[in-house]
């Protein structure tokens, strides 16, 4: 079993820059695949980023393509979502996910067996 903890959420303007880090506690990191949801109101939590168990393979939401990076230092059992350029529409609620039971990126919810409590950010115009 694992907890995750994220932080770096805010309030920033449209073009600015945010890092939000994801900490997990437990069960050894580096055995899940990682992956960054949101869910923006009255909408479905939709997939953002994923990172393979090594950091050697990521998969991106075409809508976040070239603006956000996904990585992961297991030595400090944490991933990251780097988010440039953003926009009013990046705006919601974004939570880190462990999967523990598949090597492959995930891009939807229900596969992942771990989620954090979520780190809200808000893009304004």
């Amino acid at each position: 079993q694992v907890q995750l903890v994220e932080s770096g959420g805010g309030l920033v303007q449209a073009g600015d820059s945010l890092r939000l880090s994801c900490a997990a506690f437990g069960r050894a990191f580096v055995t899940y695949t990682m992956g960054w949801f949101r869910q923006a109101p009255g909408k479905e939590r939709e997939f953002v980023a994923g990172i393979s168990r090594s950091g050697g393979r990521t998969d991106y939401a075409d809508s976040v393509k070239d603006r956000f990076t996904i990585s992961r230092d297991n030595a400090k059992n944490t991933v990251y979502l780097q988010m440039n350029s953003l926009k009013p529409d990046d705006t919601g609620v974004y939570y880190c996910a462990a999967d523990a039971r598949s090597y492959t990126i995930r891009t939807l919810p229900i596969p992942y067996d771990y989620w954090g409590q979520g780190t809200q950010v808000t893009v304004s115009s």
